[in-house]
């Protein structure tokens, strides 16, 4: 009965605040277009090295010397919880909305200008490393992040009308219930991201850069 009430809630502020998320999916894709602009605007020197640390990836990870999948596994979740849990905070601080909608677009930066540049120095090949080394994990953890930004900006305009404005008086404990528990969710949607990207993506991208050769 409780899981019933959560998701019917969350439908309800999907619905009741649609263009909010509409607004936070908009930034994060200027983010990821604005990640793969940047790709461009580097110099020929800049690119070279950063293509021969990947090449260095690419070749330990042929060649098995990569970090052990359980290492990864545990950075991966720890640095995606901790960027969750700093936008789960900064949703119930008055002043963290353009920290987090900065902290947005700066993802989409990261995710952007990783598969430009692979795409940028190596073609159709960098596009089907891309597939498969950017895109499992982020099937799970970029829509986890729009949800969880939006509720994050829904509560603080919440918070900021009742401080400032004094209005929108209704209770905001429901709403701060369905935050933590979505919050939860993420964290263990982080979980399942980790996974596939120790133990999933590795042997995808080695046999790919296989097919390659």
């Amino acid at each position: 009965m409780k899981n019933s009430y959560y998701r019917r809630a969350v439908f309800i502020t999907l619905r009741d605040y649609r263009s909010i998320f509409i607004f936070v999916t908009v930034l994060f894709m200027m983010g990821i277009i604005f990640g793969a602009i940047i790709v461009n605007s580097l110099s020929l020197i800049q690119k070279e090295d950063l293509f021969y640390y990947l090449s260095q990836f690419f070749g330990e990870l042929k060649q098995g010397k990569v970090s052990a999948s359980g290492e990864m596994f545990f950075y991966s979740v720890k640095e995606n919880a901790k960027y969750f849990i700093l936008m789960w905070i900064l949703g119930i601080s008055i002043i963290g909305l353009p920290i987090i909608l900065i902290l947005l677009f700066i993802k989409g930066i990261v995710i952007g200008f990783t598969v430009g540049f692979l795409v940028n120095q190596a073609g159709w090949h960098g596009f089907l490393l891309a597939a498969v080394s950017v895109l499992p994990q982020n099937i799970i953890l970029v829509p986890l992040t729009i949800l969880l930004a939006s509720c994050a900006v829904i509560i603080c305009i919440k918070m900021i009308r009742r401080q400032f404005f004094k209005t929108g008086r209704e209770p905001i404990k429901p709403l701060l219930m369905q935050y933590s528990f979505f919050l939860a969710v993420s964290i263990g949607g982080v979980i399942v991201a980790g996974l596939i990207e120790a133990f999933l993506s590795p042997g995808i991208m080695k046999l790919v850069i296989d097919g390659f050769n």
